[in-house]
């Protein structure tokens, strides 16, 4: 029997509680939240340098040809607005004029603010609601409130939203569409894991989404809706939650279950990869550029950090403590100063083939291949300055297009690799971001035997509990 799934007021127009998340750069676009939408809820595409595409439909490639960074990050923001208008139309023209069609952008994405300016202005009258996490969206609302566009912070604490209400929400009330919880453990891609918060022991999203409730009702937003995001697979197991006063309004946000969806445009082989995942297969790192940490699924990309990570000692350019024992690095055999062990570990993975030594900004060296270290250099000279601060290649959005500290080779270029599986059918050499509940694709009884349902099918199939 269908859980008692009553419909919400979402960005102005009554829907099923059941949202699409906004997934990364081309996973959530026009064709899936269109999609979504016409099945009667609310689909979300990925504002973050969405495709576009020429007079014939054919995918226009982001290619970067300006010879600076600031001349690349141009480029780079009319792609994604251009991107975003187009992934709006074809959403809006899919949905039929059912549903709610929101867009998801990265506060901490490049040029954020322009970048939604440019794609609202645009799309006028197609985008009902802007989603937006990965930073404090301070100013999303305000932007959203003069394009009549309803605004959905994501948040993973009562204590973020305090902040964000007091510093702006509260001057745009009537815009505030919803608040959408992510849980910090669960959830894919970038999560919102405080200093304070352990990434190994994850708390109940319950506790805490009450006390956003409660957070709320001090304001007077009781009726506004909370979206649950993160964590969420059968509605069943969240039945509690409905109609519960500790909780008020909710709506359920999927972002995981809909990449395995034939209007899903994630490559084959990613699809055919999800229905292999085990529990343990995805699980939080700390290795993104953007300093925060990301969920995602384990393989050679992901081993390939880790390595890097593991092969590090610390050293010094002059001898200081126990940093008193010679290392010859590089072609031109400059000497550095390390612990008598580290430099046994060093000529090991020498030994081993990893003979490039790279400099940390936390004064450690690096062990990698020639191979991996010319990549590491050439991607760092390319950069396109994507987010609004990289730690990989040291760009940062202001006078300077620096964040003034040393490019880390321990992360990596995320526009890159973002590009690259979205766009190509390489599932282990590039970073696949996935939900925690991704391995329960396999045992699902929902996608035996391969089968990948339409959205539709899969809307109604999770309306029943399952």
């Amino acid at each position: 029997m269908a859980l008692a799934l009553n419909p919400l007021v979402i960005s102005g127009r009554e829907v099923m509680p059941l949202v699409e998340g906004g997934k990364g750069i081309s996973v959530s676009n026009g064709e899936s939240s269109g999609a979504w939408a016409a099945s009667g809820g609310v689909g979300t595409f990925s504002g973050v340098n969405a495709d576009s595409y020429d007079d014939q439909d054919r995918l226009i490639r982001q290619l970067y040809f300006g010879r600076t960074r600031r001349e690349r990050h141009e480029e780079l923001i009319a792609y994604a607005i251009k991107g975003g208008i187009n992934q709006a139309r074809i959403a809006w023209e899919r949905a039929s004029g059912m549903g709610r069609i929101h867009m998801n952008v990265l506060w901490e994405m490049a040029a954020a603010e322009r970048v939604l300016h440019g794609v609202l202005e645009g799309a006028k009258g197609l985008i009902h609601g802007v989603t937006c996490g990965a930073g404090m969206p301070y100013r999303i609302a305000e932007i959203s409130a003069s394009y009549g566009v309803y605004y959905y912070p994501i948040v993973s604490s009562a204590r973020a939203f305090r902040a964000l209400w007091k510093r702006a929400y509260h001057k745009f009330r009537e815009f505030l569409g919803g608040v959408v919880y992510e849980d910090p453990w669960l959830a894919g891609g970038h999560n919102g894991i405080s200093n304070s918060e352990d990434p190994n022991k994850p708390q109940k999203p319950f506790p805490r989404v009450a006390e956003l409730r409660r957070q709320m009702v001090e304001f007077g937003l009781e009726d506004t809706p909370i979206f649950m995001a993160g964590g969420v697979w059968f509605l069943r197991e969240w039945a509690d939650w409905l109609g519960n006063p500790e909780i008020g309004p909710v709506a359920f946000q999927f972002g995981t279950r809909p990449l395995l969806t034939q209007e899903s445009p994630i490559s084959p082989a990613w699809k055919r990869k999800l229905l292999t995942l085990k529990e343990g297969d995805i699980y939080l790192n700390r290795f993104s550029p953007t300093g925060f940490y990301s969920s995602a699924v384990e393989n050679d990309f992901l081993r390939r950090m880790q390595g890097r990570s593991e092969r590090q000692i610390p050293y010094t350019g002059e001898p200081v403590g126990e940093h008193m024992t010679e290392l010859a690095i590089g072609a031109r055999h400059r000497m550095v100063y390390v612990a008598a062990g580290d430099r046994e570990r060093a000529l090991a993975w020498i030994a081993q083939g990893y003979t490039e030594a790279l400099r940390t900004p936390d004064s450690t060296l690096i062990f990698v291949g020639p191979e991996e270290a010319e990549e590491i250099r050439i991607d760092q000279i390319n950069c396109m300055g994507c987010l609004s601060a990289c730690l990989f290649s040291n760009w940062a959005q202001n006078e300077n297009g620096t964040t003034g500290r040393k490019a880390d080779p321990r992360s990596y270029c995320i526009q890159k690799t973002l590009q690259d599986i979205a766009h190509s059918e390489d599932v282990e050499r590039q970073l696949m971001f996935a939900g925690y509940n991704a391995f329960r694709f396999k045992d699902d009884p929902f996608y035996s035997n391969g089968f990948i349902p339409t959205v539709s099918q899969l809307v109604a199939r999770i309306a029943t509990g399952d």
